[in-house]
């Protein structure tokens, strides 16, 4: 893969993608956190997801290696594993391209396993989580780059099994040295942050994409 798509690219963003033998490189300096299901990363120039696929790609061999013996088991993993992955990039194309290559990722790998009894609303959920998890903004000023809007994330829990708990949060708040990243430096603790922008009921990991349009 091409480490530029244009030299404009590269003049207006310093667009330059890394390559696969560093990021594996890089990675492999945190070799276990990659092979921890629900450790979360944040890659804040994601570009469209060199870093991001990698780390899907490590989680999600963990998941079919322990889990994929029941299908639920390995869906219930997977969303959690897809949960945990984060990006933001400045150019909306690449924050496209970068949910649709970790879609193609787990879907590659579930349909691979499941074959016909692969279920939609598993697909759905993990679209759903990508939209949220995987957004077009600004890094530096945390904020949407045309309609300056503050970029919010959401933190997934698993709670009660199959469960999950959505909290949102303003990236800005998060990134404060008041709450040292908490919810990107998970140590297998609950995140140490202040009160979220919004608190959504639990709710099944099949039936998230049942948050509509949020």
């Amino acid at each position: 893969m091409s480490q530029v798509k244009s030299k404009k690219r590269v003049t207006d963003h310093g667009e330059v993608f890394t390559s696969e033998r560093e990021v594996n490189a890089m990675l492999d300096l945190v070799k276990q956190e990659t092979e921890r299901i629900d450790s979360r990363f944040l890659e804040p120039a994601c570009g469209n997801g060199n870093f991001l696929a990698e780390v899907l790609r490590r989680k999600l061999a963990v998941v079919e290696a322990k889990y994929k013996k029941s299908q639920l088991e390995y869906e219930r993993y997977a969303v959690i594993a897809i949960s945990s992955i984060y990006g933001v990039d400045i150019l909306e194309d690449n924050a496209q391209e970068c949910r649709e290559r970790l879609f193609k990722i787990f879907d590659d790998q579930y349909t691979k396993l499941y074959k016909t009894e692969c279920k939609e609303e598993c697909r759905a959920s993990v679209k759903f989580l990508l939209k949220r998890n995987i957004l077009w903004g600004d890094a530096l000023d945390f904020t949407n780059p045309v309609t300056k809007k503050p970029i919010v994330f959401s933190e997934w829990s698993a709670v009660n099994g199959s469960m999950i708990k959505r909290r949102d949060y303003m990236f800005k708040f998060l990134v404060e040295q008041s709450h040292q990243m908490a919810l990107f430096s998970d140590e297998g603790n609950p995140a140490a942050i202040d009160e979220p922008v919004k608190d959504y009921p639990v709710m099944h990991f099949l039936k998230l994409a049942d948050y509509a349009t949020d």
